[in-house]
């Protein structure tokens, strides 16, 4: 099924010579420690950041009350990011003791093979209706997503590729969304993923890129969990316009808020400015609640 033109999104491609600096560059920071000035600076407790927002949803059901994701995004494991670097992040998921973990891409930075060095920390987050993935555009380089997914699944991942899960809770369902990534998946296709899911359903949709939400917001839809911009990364003058595009960390679409990810890890170069790496927690209350 061909993409919708508005949720296509053109890949970005950068020429021979800035992948080459970027290259040397990251190969002199790896020597000098940064992954380790990465881990101190960035992702230890006191310094990861944990961002909680609260979404409205109309109707939300009284089962439904309260229920909370843990939304981690852009991994990017590889020269900054390594076993055990996410160990703190997945400590404070646990401790908040969520109903869904959802995990919305980019888990490596260059190689398929490098997800090994994070799915042992993963693999031991813990909630009461399990942990769901999508991939992001880095994910598809050297097209090795099916192993990455069977990965997951033998630690009790479940990805979602164009496709939907429901979850009961209560006499109440959420229905959960999952799109390929809009850059760099072969096919995309939204009616697919929501094909299973039925009227009255709450819907939360996983798309690394938040570029197509303004086409996936509908009623029904409470919130879209997207990455990819790393808020940013480096939010300075012209250096914010090296990467995606970064719509707002919230943007609301009529009844469906577009939540974005700052992310976890970073590319280039291990350092933020002005966009602290995050795990964000994500609460469904009812429109007109005490909250």
């Amino acid at each position: 099924m061909s993409l919708p033109a508005a949720l296509r999104v053109a890949p970005r491609r950068h020429g021979v010579f800035r992948r080459s600096v970027f290259s040397c560059a990251e190969r002199l920071l790896v020597s000098l420690g940064g992954r380790r000035f990465y881990r101190h600076c960035f992702l230890a407790s006191g310094r990861l950041v944990l961002r909680d927002e609260i979404v409205r949803v109309p109707g939300l059901p009284p089962a439904l009350e309260g229920f909370t994701l843990a939304h981690l995004s852009d991994l990017h494991a590889g020269p900054f990011l390594g076993s055990g670097d996410l160990s703190d992040a997945v400590a404070a998921v646990n401790a908040r003791g969520v109903d869904l973990v959802c995990l919305t891409g980019d888990f490596v930075a260059h190689s398929g093979d490098d997800v090994a060095h994070v799915i042992d920390d993963l693999a031991g987050l813990e909630s009461r209706h399990g942990a769901f993935a999508v991939f992001g555009n880095h994910d598809y380089r050297g097209r090795c997503e099916a192993r990455i997914e069977a990965g997951f699944q033998a630690r009790g991942m479940r990805f979602l590729r164009n496709a939907g899960a429901r979850i009961q809770v209560g006499d109440a369902h959420l229905a959960l969304t999952g799109l390929e990534d809009l850059e760099e998946a072969w096919r995309v296709d939204l009616p697919a993923a929501r094909a299973g899911h039925a009227t009255g359903d709450v819907e939360v949709v996983l798309c690394h890129n938040p570029g197509g939400a303004p086409a996936i917001a509908r009623p029904g839809c409470a919130v879209i969990l997207s990455g990819h911009t790393h808020g940013t990364q480096l939010d300075l003058p012209f250096l914010r316009r090296l990467g995606p595009a970064h719509p707002g960390l919230r943007v609301e679409l009529g009844t469906t808020t577009l939540i974005v990810s700052r992310g976890l890890g970073v590319v280039g170069a291990p350092l933020r400015i002005g966009a602290p790496a995050e795990v964000v927690f994500v609460t469904l209350v009812a429109a007109g609640g005490a909250r």
